[in-house]
């Protein structure tokens, strides 16, 4: 993981902190930067698969450019892409 002139993984690091702050309960709370650091490179690698899904369902529907259709037809497939393995534990319930 890499961090170069307020950048972390690509992203600014003002943006993964307002993504991580979305969530949290207590306006408070802090993020140290090796959070922030591993945060932007899960963004990252979740953009990159997103993409890469994209040009495959657009070649799968012979099209030459990605579009936003694509990228919502496999958007589901990246967030609900955990194994079966978690389906009976507690994080489902």
């Amino acid at each position: 993981m890499e961090e170069r002139g307020g950048r972390a993984g690509g992203f600014r690091k003002n943006t993964v902190d307002r993504l991580l702050h979305l969530h949290f309960r207590d306006a408070r709370t802090r993020v140290n930067a090796d959070a922030q650091l591993l945060m932007a490179e899960l963004l990252k690698v979740f953009v990159r698969e997103a993409a890469a899904r994209a040009a495959r369902q657009a070649q799968a529907e012979d099209l030459e450019k990605v579009d936003t259709e694509q990228l919502e037809k496999v958007l589901p497939q990246l967030v609900c892409s955990c194994g079966p393995e978690l389906h009976g534990s507690r994080i489902w319930m």
